[in-house]
């Protein structure tokens, strides 16, 4: 999406809004494809005391296996990122601005990076999630198993004389 900021950049106090859906059901994030739905973008061009930014409102749906269980699941995520734009930079080392010198801003690949850096690291389908069982792999969520838990590991067993 193509986003016109001329009349944003030459009046002070203007405001320009545009809203869109992106979809990037392409992107493959370590085999998996978890954008299912398109993305719902809202930016917001404004110019506060000369100074251009815009804000980004993103809406969407991702969908993991935990990585504690396996189970599927699908979190409702809303992300919010505030860009500076500059027409020209005069130091090309500068992450802190984006450059718009013919005042038009490519929101999809401003989209694109902000979401996948946003995303977390760790997928859990819920904060408190048990995981599996290690000894027979059922998913602890769902109930406890009959395993013992004690077991101590062999190379470890000379350890539990100093337990007794």
């Amino acid at each position: 999406m193509l986003f016109e900021l001329k009349s944003v950049f030459q009046n002070e106090g203007e405001e320009k809004q545009v809203s869109y859906k992106l979809d990037i059901a392409e992107i493959d994030i370590d085999g998996v494809f978890p954008f299912r739905t398109p993305i719902d973008v809202t930016a917001t061009a404004k110019n506060r005391a000369s100074l251009v930014s815009v804000a980004l409102d993103i809406n969407f749906d991702y969908t993991r296996n935990c990585d504690r269980c396996g189970e599927e699941f699908t979190r409702h995520m809303n992300l919010n990122f505030i860009h500076k734009l500059v027409q020209t930079l005069a130091d090309d080392g500068n992450d802190d601005y984006i450059e718009t010198p013919d005042y038009k801003l490519e929101l999809d690949e401003i989209v694109i990076s902000d979401i996948l850096l946003a995303l977390p690291q760790k997928n859990l389908c819920k904060d408190d999630c048990k995981g599996l069982c290690h000894i027979c792999g059922k998913n602890l969520n769902e109930g406890d198993c009959s395993c013992d838990k004690r077991q101590i590991d062999p190379r470890l067993e000379i350890l539990k004389q100093f337990m007794d």
